[in-house]
């Protein structure tokens, strides 16, 4: 549990910026307690990129108008677990795989280098940690003597300019290829998410088109080889259930901030805390 003075401290920043209105971020709730049996549905529904900033400062409202020790340790355990799992809530939430054995961790240079530098890294993790039967194929596929990838193009979408100092995480997703199209021309697509340490939100996204080569023949595989196929197949099936999980924790800290509001400032008898002092 975090202190109160703890909990002032963290929300202060946020508090300044937080405007009279509530900002919905997703579907909108009628005021009345909230519980574990109603989340939010948010299947369907994109997370805005703000959403933990958002909620940071829906938190600090509250303690303007005066919270007691159950909300003080309520808003605390919220906090530390945005604190914890930021990167997941954000990333996983769109289907990332955001585990230590896919995460990549790349100094300041250039958005097209992240990206470069991360997927070398992606397909490495795979063999190392997750196919480790065709380990020295995986690793084979980041040369240029064998099976190898050449990436044919990348799209950049700038969301904000990075400042240093800055450490960044970066995510690739697979993207499906439902038709099949793709894999008859033995290539593929990735999604790249930049997260900002700093502003833990994304800095940029990349789409990634590439192509399975074999630079013994000089020309591009028949087909995807089927050890990576395979894993490509297990990949499709994870992003989903990480997107699912991620979405539900989401849904979960929404339903326990709008109780904090609910039995902080949105009550009838809501009085705003200014910190004066006893008369």
């Amino acid at each position: 549990m975090l202190p109160q003075s703890a909990l002032r401290a963290q929300l202060s920043a946020s508090i300044s910026l937080y405007s009279n209105g509530t900002r919905c971020l997703f579907s909108t709730t009628s005021p009345a307690t909230f519980n574990n049996k109603s989340l939010p549905n948010l299947a369907s529904k994109p997370i805005d990129p703000r959403w933990l900033t958002m909620t940071k400062r829906r938190i600090g409202k509250c303690m303007m108008f005066g919270m007691g020790p159950p909300q003080i340790d309520e808003g605390g355990k919220i906090l530390q677990k945005l604190a914890k799992e930021w990167r997941e809530l954000i990333a996983g939430s769109e289907g990332f795989l955001t585990d230590k054995k896919r995460r990549s961790h790349v100094n300041n240079v250039t958005y097209v280098r992240y990206a470069e530098t991360a997927r070398v890294n992606w397909t490495r993790n795979i063999g190392t940690h997750i196919d480790t039967a065709n380990k020295k194929e995986w690793l084979n596929m980041v040369g240029n003597t064998g099976i190898g990838l050449i990436l044919k193009s990348i799209k950049v979408d700038y969301k904000f300019p990075m400042e240093s100092p800055d450490k960044i995480s970066v995510y690739h997703k697979l993207i499906p290829d439902t038709s099949g199209h793709l894999s008859s021309q033995s290539a593929f697509r990735l999604e790249v998410m930049i997260l900002s340490e700093a502003r833990q939100r994304p800095a940029a996204r990349c789409f990634e088109d590439t192509v399975i080569y074999d630079y013994k023949k000089n020309r591009r595989t028949v087909n995807i080889p089927p050890f990576v196929m395979e894993q490509f197949e297990a990949i499709w099936k994870q992003q989903e259930q990480e997107k699912e999980n991620w979405r539900k924790r989401i849904a979960e800290i929404e339903n326990r901030v709008r109780n904090l509001e609910l039995e902080s400032w949105d009550r009838a008898d809501a009085v705003e805390d200014n910190g004066s002092a006893p008369q």
